[in-house]
């Protein structure tokens, strides 16, 4: 297991205040520290990952290790974020999980075509959305090996 002296950043975008109090709730029934970050459309998703009006500052917009993306927002739905996140060499590396309602092949398929880590149908009942966190954050905070934002501003450290 990989082990944490901070509490992991996740960064989740949903415009639903309904699913992210559930959210929210589900993590904080889990085990592992987590500062759970909300973002309520793509717009502000991609202001907060390029720090951009407010979120200028590195303590309003931490990197996060993980995102969290609902497709269906208002201004700038979560397919569009996900191709601008996947196309910056700053961002890339940063696990994007869509949480969706939708179990549409199509989405799911477009998803990961985007360069979705991940796809994961947000459950109904509470209990099963809190065993879902819990899966999520097993293998992404702790099982998968993720690059240090550091590792991403001088490659030339790894020659």
């Amino acid at each position: 297991m990989v082990a944490t002296s901070h509490a992991a950043i996740v960064l989740y975008a949903e415009d639903d205040d309904e699913d992210r109090l559930l959210v929210e709730s589900a993590f904080r029934r889990s085990d592992l520290e987590v500062d759970l970050r909300f973002v309520a459309d793509g717009e502000q998703l991609i202001d907060y990952l390029h720090r951009r009006g407010d979120y200028a500052t590195p303590e309003a917009a931490p990197r996060p290790e993980l995102i969290l993306l609902d497709l269906n927002m208002p201004r700038l739905d979560g397919r569009s974020a996900l191709v601008e996140i996947k196309k910056s060499p700053d961002l890339r590396t940063i696990p994007v999980i869509v949480l969706s309602t939708s179990t549409s092949p199509l989405d799911i398929g477009d998803a990961y075509d985007q360069g979705a880590n991940s796809y994961v149908t947000k459950p109904s009942a509470f209990q099963d959305l809190k065993d879902v966190v819990q899966a999520i954050e097993r293998y992404w905070m702790r099982v998968a090996q993720l690059p240090l934002a550091t590792d991403l501003i001088d490659p030339s450290r790894h020659s």
